[in-house]
């Protein structure tokens, strides 16, 4: 099975939006059984539960979701998934110093998969969860026609 981790600064808002976005494109393309999604932050936020700004979005959208805390993203996890998806590049730069420097190439950087070199605002400093849900969608959908060829 396939094993994506999305990250970010403290899986509240980016990430978890990512994972059930993902997770939800995955079963709309009935791969469910080949895809395995989650996602996790780079730093300690234990306890903390989804940004309320996030679960809106993805009702808003029709998006499935659950309400959980906080994943804290560790050694671990880099050996057990296939591809480590960063929010920004700060999250890519974090990742690989918990990684030991990207070791197996798994480390990536959100909006690359939709062609655009950046990163994906935090609405936990802007407010506008719209736009990263648009960001966040763009870049799933094209991350899942890539991860679905291989």
């Amino acid at each position: 099975m396939l094993k994506i981790n999305f990250v970010c600064f403290g899986n509240i808002c980016r990430s978890p939006m990512a994972e059930y976005v993902m997770k939800n494109l995955v079963a709309q393309a009935g791969l469910s059984d080949k895809i395995s999604v989650e996602s996790s932050g780079c730093h300690a936020s234990v306890g903390t539960p989804i940004s309320s700004g996030t679960c809106h979005e993805l009702k808003i959208h029709g998006v499935p979701f659950e309400l959980r805390t906080f994943r804290q993203f560790t050694r671990a996890n880099y050996q057990n998934c296939d591809y480590i998806i960063g929010m920004d590049k700060m999250n890519v730069r974090d990742l690989k110093e918990i990684s030991g420097g990207d070791p197996d190439g798994k480390i990536f950087l959100m909006m690359d998969f939709a062609g655009e070199h950046r990163d994906v605002a935090d609405p936990y400093m802007t407010d506008n969860y719209a736009a990263t849900y648009s960001d966040v969608s763009r870049a799933c959908a094209e991350l899942l026609k890539r991860v679905a060829q291989s």
